[in-house]
């Protein structure tokens, strides 16, 4: 009985490394690593260093038959070379999921955007971020979704400067022209009229 659950497992386990693409089989891995880190959570509370919470989680999985790599070197590449930096990613789940473990304080914005690098350098389309120093596991959770996953990435075009473009002139050219975000807009030049007349 306990041979044929097992094997059970590991066809469904072959069948998300299969199609990791398809949304209900993220979503259940996700689920799984999620259980996982609670059942870690709660036998160990929080207090301890990342690399003891990696190491239960990793112990974790793979009682669950779950598949992972540890500490995956990411290349950094730049204007079309790969740089040897080093960057590690904590965990990569049956090839699909990137499991960033965190023990702070506070989880800050440049940790969720750290998970998204992860995932656009390697284009997997999901990632976690777990951080364990929290009363409740449930308050240290956040899923990122990499977007850029199945688009083209678009060229990023910056904003032309004062000098090399005159003062309040419109783009003459509509597809050139570039769109601001309504923060940016609003914070942009307080003392210039509202509606400047083009030179």
């Amino acid at each position: 009985m306990r041979e044929e659950q097992r094997r059970e497992h590991t066809e469904g386990a072959e069948t998300l490394r299969l199609g990791s693409g398809s949304r209900e089989q993220l979503d259940r891995l996700t689920r799984e690593i999620i259980a996982a880190a609670i059942e870690v959570h709660r036998h160990v509370g929080p207090g301890l260093l990342e690399s003891a919470y990696e190491e239960c989680l990793c112990f974790e999985l793979s009682q669950r038959k779950i598949r992972f790599q540890r500490q995956l070197a990411v290349p950094v590449e730049y204007k079309g070379l790969k740089l040897n930096c080093s960057y590690r990613l904590d965990l990569l789940v049956e090839d699909a999921v990137i499991v960033e473990i965190k023990a702070l304080d506070t989880v800050l914005p440049v940790h969720s955007a750290q998970v998204l690098t992860y995932l656009k350098a390697t284009g997997k389309p999901v990632g976690l971020l777990i951080n364990f120093n929290v009363p409740v596991l449930k308050n240290g959770l956040k899923r990122v979704v990499n977007h850029y996953n199945d688009r083209p990435v678009a060229r990023s075009v910056s904003a032309p400067s004062a000098s090399e473009s005159g003062e309040g002139e419109a783009p003459q050219d509509p597809s050139n022209s570039l769109r601001f975000s309504p923060n940016l807009s609003a914070s942009a030049g307080e003392n210039r009229p509202p509606n400047p007349r083009p030179l």
